[in-house]
């Protein structure tokens, strides 16, 4: 799913869909939708696995890395059944493998890590499963931000509806937040049985 229909959905979570009419622009939605993905990123970060060749020693730069949350686990040597995972440590764009063995110049070394998921105008790598946390992640985000702008303005709907938006974006962002919780929760202990590998 792309962003422009996850702004769609989005829009039509929020009754928002008049063209003559819309609270918000597009570009204010898609700020609360990365704010969410971001928000999911590091709660449940992309999967990813990348092969790196290393300079030779115990450290390895991930600088390149500009989409790392965390990093999972690091195999070396590579081509081992079952795979080599040594301990390491990160400090920065520092990886330091902590064991005995380490790579030669020009030896390989795999890291499994967490990465940011992306949502943009060719697609998304957020799991179908989750897309509708993500959508009440953004709503709760686009309402607070309207109750915030809204609060001492006249509006057409009366003087409370501000206080309306305010308590349904607080509920929605309360749901977002345990959502967040339980696939982290699911995740955390799926990530500590990989590090704890031979």
């Amino acid at each position: 799913m792309d962003l422009a229909t996850m702004r769609t959905r989005l829009r039509r979570d929020l009754h928002d869909e008049d063209p003559s009419h819309q609270r918000w622009s597009d570009a204010e939605l898609d700020r609360h939708l990365q704010r969410a993905v971001t928000e999911l990123s590091w709660a449940v970060p992309r999967e990813a696995a990348i092969t790196l060749t290393s300079a030779g020693g115990r450290d390895l730069d991930i600088s390149s890395l500009t989409d790392l949350v965390e990093v999972e686990a690091v195999e070396y040597p590579l081509g081992l059944s079952p795979p080599s995972l040594v301990p390491f440590q990160r400090w920065g764009n520092v990886l330091t493998l902590l064991s005995p063995l380490y790579p030669q110049p020009g030896e390989e070394v795999r890291l499994y890590y967490g990465a940011l998921h992306r949502l943009d105008h060719q697609g998304s790598t957020i799991p179908p499963p989750l897309e509708e946390l993500v959508l009440t992640g953004a709503a709760a985000y686009a309402a607070l931000e309207w109750a915030g702008y809204a609060a001492d303005r006249i509006n057409v709907g009366g003087e409370g509806v501000w206080r309306r938006f305010l308590t349904w974006g607080e509920r929605m962002l309360s749901q977002f937040q345990k959502g967040l919780e339980a696939h982290s929760r699911w995740r955390r202990v799926r990530s500590r049985a990989l590090k704890t590998a031979p």
